[in-house]
């Protein structure tokens, strides 16, 4: 559909030629507010619009009062609750954990407090100011008018945006739900005001620049296949102001955000169901906001130690044989190294999930695992949640219900490498059908097997149907229950809670970890990457990884060789990354690269030493709003410079991280204000400040730190972590006297 520069048709997704049988209803003042078992109910009348591209009542049609519920969790919580379709306001479901009791709210004139006497919102009744000299246009349509104070804080204000330029041009409404055949709700949307200047973030792992002002997006997962476009593996309906307040929109649906863009007055959110239930969380600064809303949500969980070592992957290793050498020679050459990665190639035939080894490629896997595990690797498997035609489990999954059955044969909606056609998609609303996928991953678990790679997740066959939900409504819910799937089962068979998956909604946060996807091997790819990771980490995550040097070749997809620069420089970015695998379409290997092995060996060196702070800084990570990798504006929100900057971030508290993504090993540098001192060198360079054009030698990358610091490092090296005690890491205090750290 071409775009019609109107609200009415491009984010409410009216017909533009006015042809459906659908109706606008706009909120408007509200006619009672009062106080109910601890929450606030308003009752808000919402009128009819004429079927028209000009908004106006239609007043042969009597008003329609709905409430919104306005509810308190602790100091710093709001939330909004509004359906036109009689859903139910849960405390808890799968993305939503129990809270406890809600904090009672209290009416005090127009205002809403809290049992402190902290004001929460307010509710303003009067009528409008009017000087009256023309009857040109019609008057404005009441319109609730109320300010939301999530935290108490009165400066910050959240206050529900009736958009209009007159009162028949809408550019945002208030509240608002659509309806069809006459009676059927649809489609609500809510909107917030916002400030000129205001900077956004989040809404998942978006590729996108820092900010994300004068956007929109369609939170709707789906396979993003690379990191440099519009769709993405990983939606999440959260976002976070500079202004210091977010905003999470509990939902599965497929719904919209627009951030400053359809109006730049206003924040709009557009669900595809007519059930608004919003979180407005306060706080003082962005670590609190993700706090709040992993409070919400759920917590991360502590990875297994040998995670933070180096796993090592291509697509695809194809037999016993060839792991295991690859295996001997890292031991032989001393490269560290801690989990090996059988991605699509181990099954009978490539891509053809079976979850069951190849028995002529690996004749006795059992064996396998353990003579990898006496040298220190941990083995990872890849596997999805589709059942092929061909797959020796099909019939059993058609006859039990295992998965969705099709409405009528189709291919999958994901996307693959190969020509399979995936009959169907597990069911995990079913408990039995969660139990069989459980069982069929806890034999591979049981003969050594440490992780799962619960790869896709983002598409669902839609149509088909499914025990507890439809098709439209599972879509973006499905990642969090097949990874959850997958983890607890993993935890339950090993002792070790840990996944690696590529889907997320909100709740996937818990199930650690999830990694950025089928990003291309070139600089952009690398860019995108962290992007898309600055963003994700800024939505609840705490741990995050990529394909280093980037999964797939240019421009022959899988045959193109890798630009040995962009692999030094995805190396040096990997090292300071929650989580560090090398995986792609051709040779990861550095020894398949001899004139840059050095450099690269002497960077896996340098993770591992590195492994006693990443320890430290992830259990912080996992208790807290803070994610490994971290914006700048999570540690400096009132320097604007910070909300605009996407190619640096903090790795833990310490580091201050500025991979270089061009062949000519030169970048510009922004530091923040203070004094900082270079990893490597030794050099101190004052902050609050660009530095411009540094040239930075491939050898290296610019790191930062500050005076005083101090980082808990292993003294020595090791080819795994299981040689490690950590209780010997020993302590390097950035003092006067510092001169670098020598790779």
């Amino acid at each position: 559909m071409k775009p019609t520069n109107y609200h009415l048709f491009d984010f409410m997704d009216f017909d533009p030629a006015l042809e459906r049988d659908e109706a606008l209803w706009k909120a408007h003042a509200p006619s009672k507010v009062e106080e109910r078992d601890g929450d606030i109910h308003i009752t808000i009348p919402f009128q009819r619009q004429l079927h028209q591209a000009d908004m106006a009542p239609d007043t042969n049609t009597p008003p329609r009062p709905h409430t919104l519920v306005v509810r308190a969790y602790g100091s710093t919580i709001l939330r909004l609750f509004i359906t036109m379709v009689g859903d139910e306001m849960v405390e808890s479901d799968d993305m939503l954990l129990p809270w406890g009791t809600p904090t009672p709210l209290h009416l005090e004139g127009d205002d809403i407090v809290d049992d402190n006497g902290a004001i929460r919102a307010t509710i303003d009744l009067r009528p409008p100011v009017l000087d009256h000299w023309s009857d040109l246009l019609p008057p404005p349509q009441p319109a609730p008018r109320i300010t939301f104070y999530p935290d108490g804080d009165k400066k910050k204000g959240v206050r529900l945006s009736d958009d209009h330029f007159s009162p028949p041009r809408y550019d945002a409404l208030p509240i608002g739900f659509a309806e069809t055949d006459g009676s059927h709700a649809e489609r609500a949307t809510m909107s917030f005001e916002c400030e000129p200047n205001e900077c956004f973030a989040g809404t998942g792992e978006r590729f996108r620049k820092m900010d994300l002002s004068g956007q929109t997006f369609m939170l709707k997962n789906q396979d993003g296949q690379g990191v440099n476009n519009r769709r993405c593996y990983k939606n999440i309906p959260f976002y976070l102001s500079n202004r210091i307040y977010g905003a999470w929109y509990h939902t599965s649906d497929y719904c919209k955000l627009s951030l400053a863009d359809h109006s730049t007055r206003s924040v709009q959110f557009l669900c595809d169901r007519a059930t608004l239930d919003v979180f407005l969380i306060g706080g003082r600064t962005p670590a609190d906001i993700l706090k709040g809303y992993r409070t919400l949500t759920g917590f991360p969980q502590m990875p297994p130690l040998w995670s933070f070592g180096i796993w090592m992957s291509r697509m695809t290793y194809f037999s016993a044989k060839e792991v295991e050498e690859i295996c001997r020679r890292l031991r032989q050459e001393h490269y560290p190294c801690d989990v090996i990665h059988l991605d699509t190639g181990w099954f009978r035939t490539d891509w053809l999930c079976e979850w069951k080894f190849n028995p002529e490629r690996f004749p006795d896997p059992e064996a396998f695992i353990q003579r990898l595990a006496r040298q220190g690797f941990k083995v990872s498997l890849w596997q999805l949640p589709y059942v092929a035609k061909g797959a020796e489990q099909l019939k059993e999954a058609k006859e039990k219900k295992y998965i969705g059955p099709l409405l009528k044969e189709q291919a999958g909606e994901g996307s693959n490498f190969s020509a399979l056609d995936y009959a169907g998609t597990i069911d995990f609303t079913y408990p039995a059908a969660t139990a069989w996928y459980q069982g069929l991953l806890r034999k591979l678990l049981d003969i050594g097997v440490k992780c799962i790679k619960t790869d896709f997740g983002e598409n669902i066959h839609l149509d088909a149907t499914y025990h507890a939900m439809e098709p439209e409504r599972l879509n973006n819910l499905y990642a969090l229950l097949y990874q959850r799937a997958a983890y607890e089962v993993t935890r339950e068979a090993t002792g070790e809670g840990i996944i690696w998956a590529r889907a997320a909604w909100s709740g996937c946060q818990r199930y650690p970890l999830h990694w950025g996807g089928d990003s291309a091997s070139t600089w952009d790819g690398m860019a995108g990457s962290l992007r898309g990771g600055l963003h994700l980490g800024l939505s609840g995550f705490a741990f995050w990884s990529h394909d280093v040097p980037g999964f797939h070749s240019t421009p022959d997809f899988m045959n193109s060789p890798l630009d040995e620069q962009v692999y030094v420089r995805w190396t040096q970015f990997g090292t300071f990354t929650s989580h560090f695998r090398y995986h792609g379409t051709c040779k990861r290997e550095p020894w398949h690269y001899p004139a840059i092995a050095p450099i690269v060996k002497s960077w896996w060196k340098l993770r591992y030493r590195l492994i006693p702070y990443i320890v430290e800084q992830s259990h912080k990570a996992c208790q807290g709003g803070w994610p490994m990798v971290q914006a700048l504006l999570m540690r400096h929100p009132h320097d604007r410079q910070c909300w605009h900057i996407d190619d640096e971030y903090y790795f833990g508290k310490e580091f201050l991280v500025c991979p270089v993504m061009n062949s000519e090993g030169r970048r510009d540098i922004y530091l923040p204000e203070g004094m900082w001192v270079n990893f490597f060198t030794g050099e101190r360079l004052d902050g609050g400040r660009w530095h411009y054009n540094v040239a930075c030698p491939l050898e290296r990358m610019p790191v930062f730190v500050r005076p005083g610091a101090q980082i808990p490092l292993y003294p020595t090296d090791v080819d795994n972590t299981d040689e490690m005690d950590l209780a010997s890491a020993t302590t390097w205090t950035i003092g006067k006297d510092y001169k670098g750290y020598t790779l």
